[in-house]
């Protein structure tokens, strides 16, 4: 674990003056601490701590995947310690996990911005187009991403990503949301090289080595958010902004993504749907740009937070 990493991270995010300020509703986390054994299941509290939801009811289970998995039961009694105004943890005390871990399946949606496909001067595609990565690539908010020395060309991409807590199979995009535990903001680093020249222009093996999905900071549940195709999106390198569009640019929304993918899988609770990415990515910049070793990026999305993570 990068535990020291961590909580610098956490102390920039705290010190750091952003335009999209987070919703203090339902934010679950997945966190460690030195006092505590294996991962805890936590809520962002409206002061800036968390609460330990596994010691408010010992009873919860210990990862976000059991938690989705029980469905209202376990919503109900993070509703209840929400409202009780609980002694709360200090952020810098703890490591923060992704919010959700091992899932079965991580479905990514490729030119899914309007304003992306015009960047890249293609047409804007009449169905989505799905591709995947495995869920060993995801690392935590403010986890590191290791440059791999299979590639040369490795590439930012902020994502909305949704996070699945019913399970369901050919499912109605008008009962679409009713499947949705929530939100995280997500990073889709993407080794271009890979995606665009090698293994017969797959994109699979450019998308998913290992750390190249953090994930976070938390999972805000679909209650909490205003309008999820409604938020503004952006991402940072190194201070400067790179990527800066709306969700409201997505061709495809999330009941749509739903209704897809769900016809050829089974959708299951911790399953993640990555929405697609807006114009600014390195690799369509003249001449291209691409991430170097002590870099950092920050993806933000509004009423979500922000992720932040040093390259090495």
């Amino acid at each position: 674990m990068l535990g020291s990493g961590k909580k610098l991270f956490l102390g920039l995010l705290q010190a750091q003056k952003r335009p999209c300020q987070p919703s203090r509703d339902m934010r679950l986390i997945q966190f460690q601490a030195p006092h505590l054994e294996g991962p805890h299941l936590g809520l962002e509290s409206g002061n800036g701590g968390v609460i330990d939801l596994n010691a408010f009811d010992p009873t919860l289970p210990k990862t976000m995947m059991q938690f989705l998995e029980q469905g209202e039961s376990t919503l109900s009694v993070a509703r209840r310690a929400l409202a009780a105004q609980l002694p709360v943890l200090p952020r810098s005390q703890l490591t923060f996990l992704a919010p959700v871990t091992r899932p079965d399946k991580v479905v990514c949606v490729g030119m899914n911005y309007a304003d992306h496909c015009k960047e890249q001067n293609v047409r804007v595609p009449k169905e989505p187009i799905i591709f995947s990565k495995f869920a060993s690539s995801i690392v935590g908010p403010y986890d590191e991403i290791i440059l791999p020395p299979e590639s040369k060309e490795v590439d930012w991409e902020v994502e909305l990503a949704v996070v699945i807590g019913k399970k369901g199979k050919h499912i109605k995009a008008t009962d679409a949301m009713a499947h949705v535990a929530g939100f995280t903001v997500a990073h889709d680093v993407s080794a271009r090289d890979w995606q665009m020249k090698r293994n017969g222009k797959q994109w699979l093996l450019g998308k998913t080595f290992d750390t190249f999905c953090p994930l976070g900071p938390a999972l805000v549940t679909r209650d909490s958010i205003t309008d999820p195709h409604n938020l503004k999106i952006c991402c940072r390198v190194n201070g400067e902004v790179v990527q800066n569009s709306n969700t409201n640019q997505m061709v495809f929304k999330t009941e749509d993504l739903i209704a897809w993918v769900s016809q050829f899988v089974t959708l299951y609770p911790g399953d993640l749907i990555l929405t697609g990415t807006p114009p600014g990515v390195g690799v369509f910049r003249n001449p291209p740009v691409f991430l170097k070793k002590g870099d950092e990026v920050q993806c933000e999305i509004e009423e979500l937070g922000v992720i932040i993570n040093k390259v090495v």
